[in-house]
Order: C-alpha cells, then sequence, then structure tokens
C-alpha cells in the first residue's frame, strides 16, 4: 500500500504509549497487547533499541538518529542532544502545526523543544490512569476542532516497582538476586500485568473518544527488564544482551491490516516510518538519519537488513553510571558481536541457534565476525563521542 493519494485526503495524528521496561517476551503472549486493535495493527517483535536505558533510547527514537551521532549517549546527556543538526518528530509535526503534548516520569527522558504541552508526573503521587485519560480528552477536544495532535503517554509502573523493590535492594553483583529467577519472574509478571490493566483502560478511552480513525497509535517499549538471565545486570543499562535491548513495537492506523513482522527492525526507523506515512517529508538541512522507512518490509518488498547498533555504560562497581559508553553491540537478526571496552573483550552470538547468549564463538574464524567488526568500525568513525 502507497500513502501518498491518503495523505491528500486527511492529516492523522499521532499518539505514542511507551511501556517503559515491558519486554517482548511478555508482549508477545499478552492478549491485552496482542489484541490492541489488532485487526489494523503491526507487531514488530524484534525491534531493537539504540540503548537499554530511556532517556537515550527516546531521544534516538524521535530523531531517528543514534546517540552517538545527535550527542545523547549517557544518563548525563540529554541536555546534550545537537538540535542544530538533527530534527526529532516532535520539531516536524510543530512546523506542520500540529498541537504536542508529552507526559513523562522526568524532564531527561524526552527533548524540551516545541511543545505546547510538557508533563512531568511521578507514577507515585499520581492517577497514571486518570491523567492520561484527561489528556486524550483534551486532544478529541483538539480534533474536533479540526485540530492536529501528538501525544506521547509514557507509562512507568514497571520501572517505579523494579526501582523499588530491586535497584534499591541488590547491586549488579548481588548473588541472593541472580540466585532466585523464579522470584524475579514473579515480581516482573505482577508489573507487567498492571500495564496491561493500564492498557486496557486506555483502550476503552481511545473507544469512547473515538480517536481510533484518524490516528496513528503506537505502543511500544523503550527497553527490556533483565530478570537475572546474566549476571552482571539486575534490571537493564549496564549489558547489551537479549533481554534489555530486544523491544516490541505495535504499530496501529486504520489504513493497515494485521501482520506480526519477526525480522529485526531498529528503534531509530520508526520516526521517518512515521513521517512517510504522514507525507511530511525530511528537512535535508539536518544531518541524514540512521534509520529507514519501515513500509518497504511492511508492503512485503523483501528490503536489505540492516544492522542494528547498540551502546550503554555499565556501571561495574561504581553506583553510578559513566558519562560514555563503554560497552557497544552491532547486530543482525542471527548475529551479534559485543565488543566490552572496559575490559577489551568481545563476544560473538549466533542468536538463530544460541538465543540465550550461552556460547561466545569470537576468534574461532567464523567470517561474520569480520564482517559485523567491520561495520562497527563505520559507525564509530560517525561518532562525536571523545
Amino acid at each position: 500500500m502507497h500513502y501518498s493519494s491518503i495523505n491528500k485526503i486527511l492529516k492523522r495524528n499521532l499518539i505514542l504509549i511507551c511501556i517503559d521496561g515491558g519486554r517482548v517476551d511478555r508482549a508477545k503472549n499478552s492478549f491485552i497487547i496482542q489484541n490492541f486493535r489488532k485487526e489494523n495493527s503491526i507487531f514488530f517483535s524484534q525491534s531493537i533499541t539504540y540503548a537499554p536505558y530511556t532517556n537515550s533510547a527516546l531521544h534516538a527514537l524521535v530523531s531517528g538518529a543514534y546517540g552517538n551521532r545527535t550527542g545523547c549517549y549517557s544518563y548525563w546527556h540529554s541536555h546534550k542532544f545537537n538540535h542544530n543538526k538533527f530534527k526529532t518528530i516532535i520539531d516536524y509535526l510543530h512546523d506542520n502545526n500540529y498541537y504536542t503534548c508529552v507526559d513523562v516520569p522526568s524532564d531527561l527522558i524526552m527533548p524540551r523543544r516545541n511543545y505546547d504541552e510538557y508533563y512531568v508526573s511521578d507514577e507515585s503521587n499520581i492517577d497514571l490512569r486518570t491523567h492520561h485519560s484527561e489528556l486524550l480528552c483534551k486532544m478529541k477536544k483538539l480534533v474536533d476542532s479540526e485540530q492536529n495532535f501528538f501525544l506521547h503517554l509514557h507509562y512507568s509502573g514497571i520501572h517505579e516497582g523494579i526501582r523499588d523493590t530491586v535497584l534499591k535492594s541488590f547491586t549488579n553483583y548481588s548473588n541472593e538476586f541472580f540466585e532466585n529467577r523464579k522470584q524475579n519472574e514473579e515480581r516482573y509478571d505482577a508489573l507487567f500485568t498492571d500495564a496491561e490493566k493500564y492498557l486496557e483502560y486506555i483502550h476503552e478511552k481511545l473507544d469512547e473518544l473515538n480517536l481510533w480513525e484518524n490516528s496513528i497509535i503506537i505502543v511500544f517499549s523503550d527497553h527490556g527488564m533483565s530478570l537475572g538471565e546474566k549476571f552482571g545486570e539486575r534490571a537493564y543499562g549496564a549489558l547489551c544482551y537479549e533481554s534489555t535491548i530486544n523491544t516490541f513495537y505495535s504499530y496501529f492506523s486504520s489504513d493497515l491490516k494485521h501482520k506480526e513482522i519477526t525480522s529485526q527492525v531498529r528503534s531509530v526507523d520508526f520516526m521517518p516510518t512515521i513521517l512517510e506515512h504522514l507525507g511530511i517529508k525530511l528537512d535535508t538541512n539536518f544531518e541524514p538519519l540512521d534509520g529507514v522507512s519501515l513500509f518497504p518490509l511492511i508492503n512485503d518488498q523483501n528490503p536489505k537488513e540492516n544492522f542494528a547498533y547498540i551502546e550503554t555504560g555499565n556501571p561495574l562497581d561504581s553506583k553510578i553510571p559513566p558519562k560514555k559508553p563503554n560497552t557497544k553491540s552491532i547486530r543482525t537478526s542471527e548475529w551479534k558481536l559485543i565488543v566490552n571496552e572496559y575490559n577489551d573483550t568481545k563476544e560473538l552470538y549466533d542468536l538463530k541457534n544460541d538465543p540465550l547468549e550461552e556460547n561466545n564463538l569470537i576468534n574461532t574464524g567464523l567470517e561474520i565476525e569480520s564482517i559485523l567488526w567491520e561495520e562497527f568500525l563505520k559507525i564509530q568513525e560517525k561518532s562525536v563521542i571523545n
């Protein structure tokens, strides 16, 4: 399907709903997520985040570019995002007369530019279901007055729960945490169930307000969550393994037909996909994107798979993360190379036959190692990190 003719008729609103710390394996088995207007949703079950923590992950999503180029490459660098060289989806929509509104748990999470409303909501002090329903009602009033809108809703319940029960109680090297996988699973699943209840409530509100027909609605996770799969990471943000870098996206629009896409995509691909869907051209006065539109993939045109790049800062024995990434990875749907700069080691995994990443094949003479390494070096050449 091609969208140029559709875009001449109408503009679509954009609603992003982030389930902070949502694991893709739970999303795949979630009745609520899998049936979030299923008939018109495309479920991407192998979407790789740029960073396994929120602020750099979301800056990459909204800019379509990796943080090592935009300047937002650590917990400490949200304010370093280079607006002079990179234009965000919010900037594009603002320029196209969209009313822009965001609700996030921290003002570090999204770029603070070109918003009409910017809310910072602490879930421990506010009922997100009520607050987000009120925001949706406000957006409905805009629609009734023929005003397009962008709305980002951030569900932080999983993150808040893990913060209070895991991050405050254990370190990345606490044997007690890693030796109790069953307890970790049960703790997480209870939090995920609460996220499903939130989504069910939001789904009903979207029905009530009739916001489906002329909106793109994306339910997604910014990063996953470790349940003790790999020693050295009790939650997220320390390593580049599948439990935290593999995320999900459910992309709804009334002009789409349901399918699941299992091919690897990247979080940076969704910004150019949205722009194409809305008929908004890229501004050539800014730096080119790392992401590409996913419509060739959606339209079964068998596009070439792109390498996915991930990086994060392992705090090691420190209580705070470093200011520069020190563990990095490049990945295809079948192979992954991890480069641990903090101890000068590498790891290579056959994801197809070793999805748990247990058999390190580095330095075994496989051609894929040199291919991934060459691509890794190309990405480093573009980095602004000193």
